[in-house]
C-alpha cells in the first residue's frame, strides 16, 4: 500500500509511518519545515515539503499521484489561535480531500476528535471550542466528497505506551484518554478494513 500522511511530523503520523513502513508499505509524509525531514526518514517515511496553508489543490494533488490512501493527521497545535485551527484543522483537511479527488485517490482517513457534542458548552475553553468547530466542519466537508472516507475520533491523547485496551465504536462513547500509539495502530486497522468506509468511529478507554 502507498500512503500519504498530512501532518507527517506529528506524533501520531510518525508512529503510523513506523508501523506502515515496518510491514513494507510505502509512506510519504507532508511537512512544512524541511528541517523535519530527518525525523521522517527515521520513521521510514519519505518527506515531502508541502505547506497545507499555502498549497493549491493542483500542487498537492501532484504529491498524491499514485497513492492508495491519504491520512489527515495534521493539526495547528494547542498553542495556536482560532484562525490557524480553521486554516489547518479545517481547511487543510478539505484541501487534502479535494486534492485526493483530483489525484484519483479514494481512500481517506480523517483524524478528528471526540467531544464534538461539547461545542458551545460554556465549560469548554474558547480555544478548545474553536478546535472542535474546526474538526466538525472538516468532517462535514470530507463526508460531502465522493471519497471512501473513514473518520476516527480519538479521546484525549497521551504519550503512554499502548496497552491495546482502547474501545473502537460508533458514537456516542464516554470521553476518555487514549494513547497516540493506539491511535496509530487503529489507523492501520482502518486502512486494511474496507468495512469501515463511510463510518465515524470513536476511540477511547
Amino acid at each position: 500500500m502507498d500512503v500519504v500522511i498530512a501532518g507527517g511530523h506529528g506524533k501520531i503520523a510518525l508512529r503510523l509511518s513506523k508501523l506502515l513502513s515496518a510491514r513494507g508499505d510505502a509512506v510519504a509524509g507532508l511537512i512544512r519545515n524541511p528541517a523535519q525531514a530527518g525525523d521522517l526518514h527515521g520513521a521510514g517515511a519519505r518527506p515531502v515539503v508541502c505547506d497545507l496553508e499555502a498549497a493549491s489543490v493542483e500542487e498537492l494533488a501532484e504529491h498524491l499521484a499514485g497513492a492508495d490512501a491519504v491520512v489527515f493527521a495534521a493539526g495547528a497545535g494547542p498553542n495556536s489561535g482560532a484562525a490557524r485551527k480553521e486554516t489547518v484543522d479545517r481547511d487543510g483537511a478539505v484541501l487534502l480531500a479535494d486534492a485526493a479527488r483530483r489525484a484519483g485517490v479514494r481512500r481517506y482517513l480523517l483524524v478528528s476528535s471526540m467531544g464534538l457534542d461539547k461545542i458551545g458548552d460554556p465549560e469548554v475553553t474558547p480555544e478548545f471550542d474553536a478546535y472542535l468547530r474546526a474538526k466538525r466542519a472538516a468532517e462535514e466537508a470530507v463526508k460531502e466528497r465522493p471519497l471512501d472516507w473513514t473518520v476516527l475520533r480519538p479521546g484525549a491523547l497521551t504519550d503512554e505506551p499502548t496497552e491495546r485496551h482502547a474501545h473502537l465504536a460508533p458514537p456516542p462513547n464516554r470521553f476518555g484518554q487514549v494513547s497516540r500509539d493506539e491511535v496509530a495502530h487503529t489507523l492501520v486497522r482502518l486502512l486494511d478494513d474496507a468495512s469501515t468506509i463511510h463510518q465515524t468511529l470513536e476511540l477511547t478507554t
